[in-house]
C-alpha cells in the first residue's frame, strides 16, 4: 500500500471515529395479489409491455377505483409479523406529484391512517440482536416504468407496473452501521418471504429500498441534514450506498461544504452516489382524502381471522430450534433463512429426536444439492422420511456418515421411491459390527506392521489411524469404525 493511500485511510478512519451514522430505510414490497389494488388489471411479471391495462390504470373519464381487499389482508400480516398496531379506521389519500409514469398524475396511498403504526423488526448483527423500531407500514399503487433505451432521445413509459399494490415499510432513524441495514432488509425480506405476501427478489423490483442517510457529531442531540439514496438493487449495494454516502457526508462537513437535502441515485459500477434532485418536502406532495374511495373499517372478526391464518416466523422458528432442539444460533439462523428450508428440517424432526444430526442433513447434503440444481426445498425429491431413515441407520450403526452422504444419498436421489435400507443392501454398505469377524483382520494387520506396532507403544498414539484405514480397506469398507477402533486399541495395548 501507498503511503499516501495509508494516510488517505487513516484520515478517513479518524474522521468516522468523530461522527455517528444515521440510517433510516423505506422498503417498498410488490404484493403478490393477482390483480391490482384498485381494478382487476393482471400484476404479472414480465409481460409485454402495457398489455396488463384497462380504463382503470390508465385514468379514463368517469372511470372510479375499487379496493382490493386481499391488498389489506397482507398489509395487515406484516404489520402482525411486526408487531404493529393496526389501524382500524383507514381513509385513503392522494400524493400530488409529478408521475410521468402514472396517468392520474396523482398517487394513491395512505397519509394520516397508515393501516399499520409503530411496531418493530428484530435484527442480528455481530454486536448482538437488537429492535429496529418502525414508523409505520402504509398500503399505495406502485407507478409504472419510465425506460430510456440505449441511442433513443424519448422516454418510453410500460404503465403494466401501474397500480400494482404495495406496502411500504418505514423505519425510525435507529440504525448506526450499514451492517444493522443489511441485516434489516434481510430480515424484512424474509418476513414478506415467509408471509407470502411478495417474494422479495430486488432485482426484478418487487422488493425495492430506499435510505435516508445523515450524519451528526458524536453527543450531539440534533440529526444532519438527511439525504435519501434510492436506485440499490440488492442488499449489498444498499449497503454500499450507506457506506460511501458516510464517507461522502463527512468529507463535506470536514471541508466547510453543506450537506444539501436532496434525492442521490447509487451508481452500482463506481460504487458512488450522485445528486438527482432536491428533496420534496410534505407540503410539495398536498395530500388530501381520495374522495373516491370510501373510509374502510377493519372489523374484530376479520383482524381476528387474518391473526388466525398466520404462518410460524422465521424469530420463532429460531428461538424454537435454539431452545427446544438444542441447535447453535449459527444452525438456527441457516435453517431458517428460507421458509421452505425450515418447514422441511420441521417435518424431520417430527421424526427424529436426533435434531442434529437432522441438521446437518438439511445444513449439509441437502442443501448442497438444492445449491447445486437452483432448486427450492419444496423441489427435493426426497421426502423428510428417508432422510430420517438415513439418519436412523447412521445411529444404529449400521453406516456411517460418509458412506451415507457418498454412495447411499446419491443413489436414493435417482431411486426416491426406495428406502434408505434398501439401497443400502444394495450398494452392499451395511456396516458389520460383530467382533468375531472384525478380530481376524485387526490381527492380520497388527501381525503386518511391527514397526508401527513399536512407534504406537512408544507413544505415537495417531498411528492408529493408518491401523484403521488398513482395516477399513480389508473390510471393504463394512467394519463397523467404532468396534474396530475399539478391538486396535485393546488389541495394540497387549502387544
Amino acid at each position: 500500500m501507498s503511503v499516501s493511500l495509508a494516510l488517505s485511510n487513516y484520515m478517513s478512519k479518524s474522521n468516522r471515529d468523530k461522527y455517528t451514522l444515521v440510517i433510516g430505510l423505506e422498503v417498498h414490497a410488490q404484493l403478490l395479489t393477482k390483480s391490482k389494488i384498485y381494478n382487476t388489471d393482471s400484476t404479472e411479471y414480465g409481460s409485454l409491455p402495457n398489455s396488463n391495462v384497462g380504463v382503470v390504470t390508465l385514468a379514463h373519464p368517469g372511470t372510479l377505483p375499487k379496493l382490493n381487499k386481499k391488498v389489506v389482508e397482507y398489509a395487515i400480516k406484516m404489520g402482525l409479523a411486526c408487531h404493529s398496531t393496526i389501524s382500524r379506521f383507514n381513509i385513503f389519500d392522494r400524493k400530488n406529484y409529478f408521475y410521468p409514469d402514472l396517468p392520474k398524475g396523482y398517487q394513491i396511498t395512505q397519509d394520516r391512517t397508515p393501516i399499520c403504526k409503530t411496531g418493530y423488526v428484530t435484527i442480528n448483527t455481530k454486536e448482538g440482536e437488537r429492535d429496529i423500531r418502525l414508523n409505520r407500514i402504509h398500503i399505495e399503487e406502485d407507478a409504472g416504468k419510465s425506460m430510456h433505451l440505449a441511442a433513443e432521445t424519448d422516454t418510453l413509459v410500460d404503465f403494466n407496473r401501474a397500480g400494482v399494490p404495495l406496502i411500504e415499510i418505514v423505519s425510525e432513524p435507529d440504525m448506526r452501521t450499514s451492517d444493522e441495514a443489511y441485516a434489516f432488509l434481510t430480515e424484512v425480506r424474509k418476513l414478506v418471504r415467509y408471509l407470502e405476501i411478495c417474494d422479495g427478489n430486488m432485482e426484478e423490483g418487487s422488493l425495492r429500498c430506499d435510505a435516508n442517510i445523515s450524519v451528526m457529531l458524536k453527543g450531539a442531540s440534533e440529526y444532519g441534514k438527511k439525504v435519501e439514496v434510492k436506485n440499490m438493487n440488492s442488499i449489498r449495494n444498499v449497503q454500499r450506498a450507506i457506506e460511501h454516502e458516510f464517507d461522502r457526508q463527512i468529507e463535506c462537513i470536514e471541508n466547510g461544504i453543506p450537506i444539501i437535502s436532496e434525492t442521490r441515485t447509487f451508481d452500482a459500477g463506481d460504487g458512488k452516489t450522485y445528486g438527482m434532485r432536491t428533496k420534496e418536502e410534505l407540503n410539495d406532495y398536498r395530500y388530501f382524502p381520495d374522495p373516491d374511495l370510501s373510509p374502510m373499517h377493519v372489523s374484530d372478526k376479520w383482524l381476528e381471522e387474518i391473526k388466525s391464518s398466520m404462518p410460524s416466523l422465521p424469530r420463532e422458528l429460531y428461538q424454537k430450534y435454539i431452545s427446544e432442539y438444542q441447535l447453535s444460533e449459527y444452525d438456527a439462523q441457516v435453517l431458517t433463512d428460507t421458509k421452505e428450508v425450515a418447514l422441511y428440517f420441521d417435518e424431520v424432526c417430527k421424526l427424529t429426536k436426533n435434531y442434529k444430526a437432522a441438521s446437518n442433513w438439511v445444513m449439509g447434503p441437502v442443501k448442497s444439492y438444492l445449491n447445486e440444481l437452483t432448486l427450492s426445498a419444496d423441489e427435493f425429491p426426497l421426502s423428510p422420511k428417508i432422510i430420517v431413515e438415513i439418519i436412523t441407520l447412521i445411529d444404529q450403526g449400521k453406516i456411517n456418515f460418509a458412506t451415507a452422504s457418498q454412495r447411499v444419498f446419491p443413489e436414493l436421489l435417482k431411486n426416491p421411491g426406495k428406502s434408505a435400507l434398501e439401497v443400502a443392501q444394495q450398494l452392499n454398505v451395511i456396516q458389520d459390527s460383530n467382533q468375531d469377524s472384525i478380530l481376524p483382520i485387526v490381527e492380520e494387520v497388527i501381525k503386518e506392521f511391527p514397526l508401527k506396532v513399536e512407534e504406537y507403544r512408544n507413544g505415537k498414539k495417531g498411528i492408529i489411524s493408518m491401523f484403521m484405514g488398513e482395516v477399513m480397506k480389508r473390510s471393504k469398507g463394512k467394519a463397523d469404525p467404532k468396534v474396530a477402533t475399539q478391538l486396535l486399541t485393546k488389541k495394540l495395548e497387549e502387544v
